[in-house]
């Protein structure tokens, strides 16, 4: 036996992680959405996203980089790009491990 194997879950114990995790990941993926889908905060986005542009294009960037960092600073309030931001610092966790 090496190492490795005493660290391994046996069956029941796997099958209880694999009960939770797919009941609680649906549950926290509604809970994000709710919080950011509800009109009061669209509308507290809507003019976050518009001053930070705003604030690049004042500071002398081009509108069109202005509107490319933009986008990036959007995608990191949707829920692909929450999840894929946590996927990826769990990677970088993982391999720092």
């Amino acid at each position: 036996m090496s190492e490795n194997d005493h660290n391994m879950p046996d069956a029941q114990q796997l099958k209880e992680i694999l009960s939770t995790v797919s009941t609680e990941i649906p549950k926290l993926i509604e809970a994000i959405s709710k919080g950011l889908l509800n009109a009061e905060n669209a509308a507290q986005m809507g003019k976050t996203i518009a001053q930070f542009y705003s604030e690049l294009v004042k500071a002398g960037m081009t509108p069109d980089k202005a509107y490319q960092l933009t986008r990036d600073y959007m995608r990191n309030f949707s829920i692909a790009g929450i999840m894929s931001s946590a996927i990826e610092s769990g990677k970088k966790e993982e391999s720092n491990d």
